[in-house]
């Protein structure tokens, strides 16, 4: 009796599946593709693999011919991805795969020889430092024109006087352009670690290999250059096995939506009647399905909202790394749909605050007339008793604190108290005082140093515009 011939198991994979004899089951494949995110390093890919083949070439690792038929096969596989005529499959896993198989069915055997002195390993990282380098560049932009933004608008209130909180209750005169400028500082600040971290990531992977380098006389310098990179990685292990890249610039992106989110908040908060600070733009604010009168102000409350989004995908990378034994492990495949999420999600984010800043009007009135509640002229008679009177800035401090609670049970503003009450509370006060308790005058002497007084502020806008905009 004869025995049925085993079957024999579809391989896995022509690229791994050597030292395989069945398929992988489809669960495995469906946890084990990364495809449907990361075919966005399609482009950083093929720019990597064709300074790679130029560089064996170079090398006479591979030949002429064969250097221009991997070349030409490249170009093809990008314009087919341009003209969306490119067939994306979970069978091969990722985008470097994708673009390796298809390189081989359009030229053949040549196409094999690409994968020589490299690794998914080194390719992953490199395409994917390229790829978070460009985003950092769209990242840097948006900042600088939400920065502009509010430079534009603070041009226009230098002069106006809004009521600086702390605790969110009244605290002293500011002026509404130093206010804005505030988060242009912050900005500023985003920018600069932004660029620090682009700095620090533009070293290559490329030539690491799966993480011990290679035996094949490469130059990582010449691939390192071609790519854009300041010089390749110096430890072939840490090219290929840490993320903190991903890290720093996941953190930097989680502080620039927390400053977005704390402007956010003053939006929300001056748009609602009990200040009434700002009219919201139409074009920045939405409406109810039932009450007809509201004017919600989604915009900011959805930048407030996406905040947490971003700082999460930080802790997701933070988390996937932190029990990680060197060198790579496919735990790493994790690090990108968090990125990804984040920085299409800050990118939004800067520009929505961008349009929503440009556009927002600010009311005057309603300001002024807030800054004259609180007895925010408190602390600038303090001051006057500690200069005028000669009085130490402690018992300056009591004696405001009296002369405040007077005007509160009388409910007077603190330049309506008349100057005989002024003396029941201390002999020493004299009509001069009230030079100093009015709103105009608050502002106006605080020309300390980064300081609120207009002729300050004026300054500060000036150089604002030559240190981030030109």
């Amino acid at each position: 009796m004869n025995k049925a011939k085993p079957k024999k198991n579809k391989q896995t994979s022509k690229i791994w599946g050597g030292r395989f004899q069945k398929d992988s089951s489809e669960i495995m494949k469906t946890i084990n593709a990364s495809i449907w995110f990361d075919k966005k390093l399609v482009f950083h890919d093929i720019s990597l693999s064709k300074a790679h083949s130029n560089m064996l070439y170079s090398k006479s690792i591979i030949s002429n011919i064969e250097n221009k038929k991997i070349q030409k096969g490249l170009n093809l596989i990008e314009k087919e991805i341009s003209n969306d005529k490119f067939v994306f499959s979970d069978e091969l896993e990722d985008i470097h795969m994708h673009i390796e198989a298809r390189l081989i069915q359009l030229i053949g055997e040549t196409g094999k020889k690409l994968h020589t002195a490299r690794s998914r390993n080194d390719q992953v990282a490199t395409s994917f430092k390229m790829w978070v380098r460009d985003e950092v560049d769209l990242v840097l932009e948006l900042i600088k024109n939400l920065q502009s933004a509010l430079i534009f608008q603070a041009q226009s209130h230098i002069n106006t006087i809004l009521p600086g909180f702390t605790h969110l209750q009244p605290a002293q005169p500011i002026s509404l352009a130093h206010h804005l400028l505030a988060y242009v500082e912050m900005l500023g600040r985003d920018k600069s670690r932004m660029e620090d971290a682009k700095e620090r990531l533009n070293q290559s992977p490329l030539g690491a290999v799966a993480l011990a380098g290679t035996s094949f006389p490469i130059d990582r310098f010449a691939t390192a250059k071609a790519l854009g990179f300041t010089k390749p990685m110096d430890n072939s292990i840490d090219a290929v096995s840490d993320r903190d890249f991903v890290l720093e610039t996941l953190s930097n992106a989680s502080i620039i939506m927390v400053h977005l989110s704390r402007f956010a908040e003053e939006i929300v908060i001056w748009a609602s009647p009990g200040f009434n600070f700002i009219n919201l733009p139409d074009t920045f604010s939405t409406g109810s399905s039932i009450m007809p009168q509201k004017r919600n102000p989604d915009a900011a409350e959805l930048i407030r909202g996406k905040t947490g989004r971003v700082a999460s995908a930080f802790y997701n990378v933070l988390t996937m790394l932190k029990g990680l034994p060197l060198a790579y492990s496919k735990d790493m495949q994790e690090d990108k749909e968090p990125f990804f999420d984040a920085f299409d999600n800050l990118k939004l984010c800067l520009k929505v605050a961008e349009g929503l800043i440009r556009e927002v009007e600010f009311n005057i009135e309603a300001m002024g007339s807030m800054a004259d509640l609180g007895y925010i002229t408190a602390t600038d008679l303090a001051d006057w008793l500690v200069k005028e009177c000669n009085i130490p800035f402690r018992d300056a401090h009591s004696i405001t604190g009296k002369v405040v609670k007077h005007a509160e049970r009388n409910r007077l503003t603190l330049d309506n108290i008349t100057m005989e009450d002024f003396k029941t509370i201390d002999k020493r006060i004299t009509s001069d005082v009230f030079k100093v308790l009015s709103l105009k005058n608050s502002l106006k002497s605080r020309a300390s140093y980064g300081g609120t007084s207009p002729k300050v502020v004026n300054k500060a806008l000036k150089q604002a515009v030559k240190k981030w905009l030109e």
